[in-house]
């Protein structure tokens, strides 16, 4: 007998992990699949909690995190765009895809549907079908200038049982940014209808040409259908750490001490404490990251720009290049024997949704050296392939 709920077999695996699958232990595949670094976490966040499970912060934590970690949140917010929110607005999560999920069970109901811009992660797309709603896409344009959203597109998609519009910026794979006047268009529509924006902000901080991505936060008032999902995986280096946070409209307190109650119970109070010295201790590993980022992104393009037939869409921010190569149309195919001719572990852009469906990512938060003897392999297989 098969108990499993009906919408959860129907759901597929990602395609990223079918590739992933092909090389997961094999010491010869460079992975350039994932959305990680190869960094480790920095010694001073991984001190911190080590440090505070040795004096024995080992006990159950509040619901929405460990005061300390609500403050820091809050004074990053404030030092890194001059946003002052209130405590009782903010969650520590069990990684941002906790945070999607506390969302998704906290306003959908079966029956909605929520407005998502893509190409996106797999993942949360997934989170609102299983929490009931009906995820309806609006994919962004793109061309040799990069990606771009119709914005009037995406307003046509929302009907009256449009409970969210999600979005992330910068995008996961796109490197995308909401900003401007359409950042202040889409707060003004969901104003006016009450529709939720849930903005996934996970990649705010690998921009290249300004300090961090803008942010809701900048523009909305705490009463505000807003809520903004954030992560200390991707600039802080630590992924396995399963951290992240949610800031949410003013009155929902009792909703998230709730949900987070009935999830998980609140996350380990020592690793939050490792939290705590990232945010408040850790902008000169971040601004270092992004540089490193911002190398690994000139050997990628460079090398890519040297094959004939292969399309890069310019990326904003974000450490993922998307490209496409002529006659490819069954990426995951292509990823498959990529890992098996090239040894280079590489995304299909199938996992990201139909408008991306003849792309491949690479992940560049690697070495120079890793990176470097990655396109030297993916090269030499695109020029035996065509």
């Amino acid at each position: 007998m098969n108990l499993t709920r009906e919408s959860i077999l129907a759901m597929p695996d990602s395609p990223i992990i079918d590739v992933w699958r092909l090389g997961a232990g094999r010491n010869d595949v460079i992975g350039l699949w994932a959305g990680e670094s190869d960094l480790p976490t920095p010694k001073a966040f991984s001190d911190a909690a080590t440090h505070a499970l040795a004096n024995g912060h080992t006990f159950y934590s509040q619901n929405r995190g460990i005061p300390a970690l609500r403050e820091a949140i809050a004074g990053y917010y404030a030092r890194l765009c001059g946003v002052h929110l209130d405590d009782d607005r903010i969650a520590a999560t069990s990684a941002g895809m906790n945070a999607v999920m506390l969302v998704a069970q906290a306003i959908i109901s079966p029956g909605d549907n929520v407005v998502c811009i893509t190409p996106s992660w797999p993942n949360i797309l997934r989170a609102i079908t299983i929490a009931g709603g009906e995820v309806r896409e609006t994919p962004l344009d793109h061309d040799g200038n990069g990606w771009r959203l119709d914005l009037q597109r995406l307003f046509d998609a929302c009907d009256a049982r449009t409970r969210a519009i999600y979005y992330a910026s910068p995008g996961n794979p796109t490197g995308w940014m909401l900003e401007g006047e359409q950042q202040r268009e889409l707060l003004a529509y969901a104003r006016e209808r009450n529709i939720a924006i849930i903005a996934d902000e996970v990649y705010q901080r690998i921009v290249y040409d300004r300090p961090y991505a803008p942010s809701m936060l900048e523009i909305a008032s705490p009463d505000d259908p807003v809520f903004v999902i954030n992560s200390f995986s991707k600039s802080w280096a630590m992924t396995g750490w399963r951290m992240g946070w949610l800031v949410y409209p003013r009155g929902m307190t009792d909703t998230f001490e709730k949900l987070i109650q009935f999830n998980t119970s609140g996350g380990q109070a020592f690793l939050q404490a490792g939290g705590v010295a990232a945010l408040n201790d850790g902008e000169p590993f971040v601004r270092s990251f992004v540089e490193r980022c911002r190398g690994g992104q000139r050997i990628v393009l460079e090398r890519l720009a040297e094959l004939d037939g292969v399309a890069v869409v310019p990326n904003q921010a974000s450490f993922y290049v998307m490209f496409s190569i002529d006659g490819v149309t069954d990426t995951l195919a292509f990823c498959k024997q990529a890992v098996h001719e090239a040894r280079v572990g590489l995304a299909p852009g199938v996992a990201f949704g139909p408008s991306s469906a003849g792309q491949i990512r690479l992940c560049y938060a690697r070495s120079d050296e890793q990176l470097i003897e990655a396109m030297d392999r993916l090269q030499a297989f695109i020029r035996r392939s065509r």
